[in-house]
This record gives C-alpha cells, sequence and structure tokens, in this order.
C-alpha cells in the first residue's frame, strides 16, 4: 500500500487481505510503504523478487498520470509490472461548500479556485478539463488527502473541491455541503439524483477512477493467473463487496489481460491532457 493505513484505499486492502489468507496464502500482510507521493511503495514492488509473494495495490494515477507529470520516473507501470486485477471504480465528484452561493445548484465554473487532494492526482487533471471546457480560468488548491480538502471547504475557505464519492459520502448529512455533479458515465448509484459531467455540457470529463492490484513484472504467468484468480476469488464475497460500497466504490472483475489494456489506454488519454496544464510535478 502505497499511501497511510485509515484511507478508504488501506481500508480496501486489508479486507481484500483478510480473504487471501489462507486461500492463496497462509500469512498476508498489508505493508503501507508511503513516502514520494505513494512512489515509494509502487517502486518497492518493482524491486521486489517476481515470485508472487509481493504485490502493489494502488489507486491508478500512479499508474497513469505520474509517468506524464513526473520529469523522471524510476518506474515504468507497463514495462515494470504485471498487472494482476482491477478490483473497483470510483466515481470523482465536484462538490460545492458554503463559500459557494447557495443557490449555485449546477457546475459553476466561474468560481477561481478548487481543492484538490492532491497535486497531480487525477482530481487535479479533472479541474484541468473542466476549466479547459468551459474556457474559464480555475486554480487548484493542493491538499495532502481527502479530508484536509474537506476540512477546507466546510470551513468555508476553497468554494469547490474535488474527491473521490466515498470521500464525500460521509459529509453530505450535515447539510454544508452539495455535489454539483459526478465524472462516472452514469448518475452514481450513491448520488442518484446528481447529475454527470455529460449531462452539466462536459461531455469530455468522463473519469472512473480504478483500483487494482500489480506484481513485478517478470511473474511467471501461471502465478499471475493463480494470482488474479485469488485476488477476484477474494473481492467476490459478500462482505468484500459491501465493504466496496460502504466506500462508495463500484466492484468489478477484470482478467490481467484486460486489465493491461486499461492501463495502456489510460496512460495515452492522460498524456495530452496533463502536457496541456503545463504541470510538472515536484520531488
Amino acid at each position: 500500500m502505497p499511501f497511510p493505513a485509515g484511507g478508504g484505499t488501506d481500508v480496501l486492502a486489508r479486507i481484500v487481505a483478510e480473504k487471501l489468507r489462507g486461500n492463496y496464502a497462509p500469512t498476508v500482510i498489508v505493508e503501507n510503504r508511503v513516502g514520494a507521493s505513494g512512489r515509494t511503495g509502487v517502486e518497492a514492488v518493482k524491486n521486489a523478487p517476481p515470485e508472487g509473494t509481493t504485490l502493489l495495490f494502488t489507486p491508478d494515477f500512479l499508474m497513469t498520470v505520474y509517468p506524464h507529470s513526473f520529469r523522471k520516473l524510476s518506474y515504468d507501470p507497463l514495462a515494470d509490472f504485471a498487472p494482476i486485477a482491477l478490483i473497483a471504480r470510483s466515481g470523482l465528484a465536484l462538490a460545492a461548500g458554503p463559500a459557494l452561493a447557495a443557490e449555485v445548484k449546477t457546475v459553476h465554473p466561474k468560481q477561481a479556485f478548487y481543492a484538490t487532494t492532491a497535486a497531480g492526482g487525477t482530481p487535479h487533471f479533472v479541474g484541468v478539463m473542466l476549466a479547459r471546457d468551459a474556457k474559464v480560468d480555475l486554480s487548484p488548491v493542493h491538499y495532502k488527502g481527502g479530508a484536509p480538502a474537506l476540512q477546507d471547504l466546510i470551513g468555508g475557505q476553497v468554494p469547490m473541491s474535488i474527491n473521490p464519492i466515498g470521500e464525500l459520502l460521509p459529509q453530505l448529512k450535515g447539510g454544508k455541503l452539495r455535489v454539483l455533479a459526478v465524472t462516472s458515465p452514469q448518475r452514481s448509484k450513491f448520488l442518484p439524483d446528481v447529475p454527470t459531467m455529460t449531462e452539466s455540457g462536459f461531455p469530455n470529463i468522463v473519469i472512473s477512477p480504478w483500483l487494482g492490484f500489480f506484481a513485478p513484472a517478470k511473474t511467471a504467468p501461471d502465478v499471475v493467473k493463480r494470482l488474479a484468480n485469488g485476488v477476484t476469488d477474494a473481492t467476490q464475497h459478500g462482505e468484500a463487496q459491501i465493504g466496496m460500497l460502504k466506500l462508495g466504490m463500484e466492484p468489478q472483475a477484470m482478467s490481467p489481460a484486460a486489465f493491461r489494456e486499461v492501463v495502456r489506454q489510460d496512460l495515452e488519454r492522460w498524456a495530452p491532457i496533463v502536457k496541456a496544464s503545463g504541470f510538472t510535478a515536484e520531488d
């Protein structure tokens, strides 16, 4: 896990690990290898022996956006890793707080600032796409994670924020936040009354971030197959699926070959978006 314990990705990793334990391996440990905006954990798996005993569990942007936003990246998502299984997708949402006038109920790109969960992450570039398609200037305010971004959104320090839907759901009960649009292809089952970006007039902004498992590149094909079967079986349990839904994530199942194609397509898609933004991630 390339991020700290306690976040939604970490919680999901532990749900899957529990189901792998005793089935794929007698012992399964979730190790949080944090640092360098998640790259430390990715590099640890890249350099691990390709024996099927060390896996990476990561959100998509470390593998699809970082190759374009960092001038020098010490890993290649396709050359250095064997995709194992994509297990879940989650939409992103544009949320407004008390700093945005209460009468604004729809996507309102004239507002100058929006919070992101990290510089160079997927939410950051959704804002870039929105600014481009709406032909306005939007300035990102980068935070270290979704929690501090939402804290400032609720507190009125920033008018809007782009977050995974799962991060927003617990905050909506208080009534201080409202969701203006979601980036998924269809309306979210978690927010059925909220329009998509396409419905809001921005058909190019269709983003469904994913979470998936990878092994080191030279892992034997039979081991990759066994890993894929083990992870897929682990995520088909009712407990695992309920856990994903609680986190605002939709369970998915995908073969290693199909997952590799998703990574390849996403790498291609993000290249021009990151380039057009002029953004370069800082080490």
